[in-house]
C-alpha cells in the first residue's frame, strides 16, 4: 500500500510503497478515506514534539475516517463495511492515518456520524476528544455556567464552543478580529483580545465575577490571563497547553482550580482507550442531532501533496481543518 513515511525528523514525508497491515488482537483494519492534519502533526514531523514519542520510520496522521476492511476475531461492535472515525495513531508506536490502510485498536474507534462526510468526520477526533476531556471530564460543564473559550475559531476551540453550548452553557470566545464572525456564527459572544484587556472583558461579561470555566487552547500568556479571569471559589481553568512556567498566585487568590489535559496519554500508554471511543460516540450523537459541525478548509490535498497540507497548517493560514484525501 501507499503511505507517507517520516524517515528523519525535519525532513519532508516521502510517499512509499510499504507492506499491507493486518489486524492484530483487538484491532480493526481500516481503509482510510480521509486524514485530518493537526498542528501537532507538523510539530512531530519537524522533530519538535518529544512528548508524542514517535519511533522512526513512522507513518504520521492522528485523525482518520474510513471504512472497516477486516476485524480481529476478538472485536465486537464493528464489521467490514462500517464507516468509522477516530483518533487512532501517528504517535508512539501506533501507525498513522496517512496511509491507504491502518490497523487500529478498536477501543479508539467509533461509528462515523451519519450526516457527515468522510472529510468532515476526519476533522473531529483530536479536537473533540480534547474538548470533551477538558469541558466535560475535568470541568463538568452544565447549563447556567458562563464559559470562556480562548481561541474559539481554532481547531479545538471551534469544537469546544459548540460542545459547551450543547450542554447548556453561555459561551464566550476570544479571537483575532478576522475570526470574530466565525465565533459569532457558532452562537458564542466574540471577544477581541487585541483591543480588550482581561479586566475589561471580565467586567463587561461577568460583572467582574469571572467565568465559571475557562478553556485555554493557546497556552503561554493566555493561560496566565485565564488564571486572572476565572470565577472566585467555583471557577475552573482547563488547558492542554500548560507546559511553561506559570505563577499560580492569581488562581490561588481566587480560590479557583486548574486541570491539565494530555489527550495522547491513552494512545501512548494503552490505558483508558475505551474512553476515547466512548467520547467519539457521544460526539457522533451531537453531530447527528445538529448540535456540532466541523469547519473545513476548502483546499484539497492527497498523499502526493501532503507536505503542502502540512505547510498550510504550520503557517497558521488555514481557514478551518485541513484534510488529506486518501481514497475516493
Amino acid at each position: 500500500m501507499r503511505a507517507a513515511v517520516l524517515r528523519e525528523f525535519d525532513v519532508p514525508l516521502t510517499v512509499e510503497e510499504i507492506g499491507d497491515p493486518a489486524p492484530g488482537p483487538g484491532q480493526v483494519l481500516v481503509r482510510v478515506v480521509a486524514s485530518g492534519v493537526n498542528p501537532l502533526d507538523t510539530k512531530i514531523q519537524a522533530g519538535k514534539a518529544a512528548h508524542a514519542r514517535v519511533q522512526l520510520p513512522a507513518v504520521l496522521g492522528m485523525d482518520l475516517a474510513g471504512v472497516v476492511a477486516a476485524v480481529d476475531a476478538e472485536v465486537t461492535g464493528f464489521a467490514p463495511g462500517d464507516e468509522v472515525y477516530g483518533l487512532c495513531g501517528g504517535v508512539g508506536d501506533l501507525p498513522g492515518s496517512l496511509a491507504e490502510y491502518t490497523a487500529v485498536d478498536a477501543r479508539l474507534l467509533a461509528h462515523k456520524p451519519n450526516n457527515l462526510t468522510m472529510r468532515e468526520a476526519a476533522a473531529l477526533p483530536l479536537a473533540a476528544v480534547t474538548s470533551w476531556e477538558g469541558l466535560v471530564d475535568r470541568a463538568g460543564v452544565h447549563a447556567g455556567q458562563k464559559v470562556l473559550v480562548h481561541g474559539g475559531a481554532g481547531g479545538v476551540g471551534y469544537v469546544g464552543v459548540q460542545l459547551a453550548r450543547a450542554r447548556g452553557a453561555e459561551v464566550y470566545a476570544t479571537g483575532r478580529p478576522a475570526n470574530l464572525p466565525v465565533i459569532e456564527s457558532l452562537g458564542a459572544v466574540p471577544i477581541d483580545y487585541t483591543t480588550s484587556t482581561v479586566d475589561e472583558y471580565v467586567e463587561r461579561h461577568t460583572g467582574g465575577e469571572g467565568f465559571d470555566i475557562i478553556v485555554d487552547n493557546v497556552g503561554g500568556t493566555t493561560l496566565d490571563a485565564s488564571f486572572a479571569a476565572v470565577r472566585t471559589y467555583h471557577g475552573h481553568v482547563v488547558s492542554a497547553l500548560g507546559w511553561g512556567a506559570h505563577s499560580l498566585a492569581p488562581l490561588s487568590f481566587r480560590g479557583a482550580t486548574y486541570s491539565g489535559v494530555f489527550t495522547l496519554l491513552p494512545m501512548l500508554t494503552g490505558r483508558g482507550r475505551e474512553h476515547h471511543g466512548a467520547i467519539l460516540r457521544e460526539i457522533a450523537a451531537l453531530a447527528e442531532a445538529g448540535a456540532l459541525r466541523p469547519r473545513l478548509d476548502a483546499r484539497r490535498f492527497t498523499l502526493d501533496t501532503v507536505m503542502d497540507a502540512h505547510r498550510l497548517v504550520a503557517d497558521g493560514t488555514a481557514s478551518g481543518k485541513v484534510i488529506v484525501d486518501i481514497a475516493d
